[in-house]
């Protein structure tokens, strides 16, 4: 394996915005946000908008996500005439 070639692999905190549920894992992904995680060390934060605590088919609540309006993009180019 090449050295230097590879992003850095380290512990990173993702949050859902939806619904206030953050884990701690593992990601090449960096942010300029830190947060203070429950075992007392700072961590990188990246805010996700769905998780398995908002996702409809986790939670069993059926709600439509529309995420920049897709739902109306799509319902003018193909939607009746």
């Amino acid at each position: 394996m090449k050295t230097g070639i590879h992003p850095e692999y380290r512990d990173v905190v993702f949050q859902d915005v939806t619904s206030d549920f953050a884990f701690l894992t593992r990601s090449t992904l960096g942010s300029k946000e830190s947060v203070k995680w429950e075992d007392g060390n700072e961590y990188p934060l990246v805010k996700v908008d769905i998780s398995s605590a908002s996702h409809p088919f986790y939670t069993g609540k059926n709600k439509i996500l529309d995420a920049g309006g897709r739902v109306d993009k799509f319902r003018q180019r193909y939607g009746k005439k």
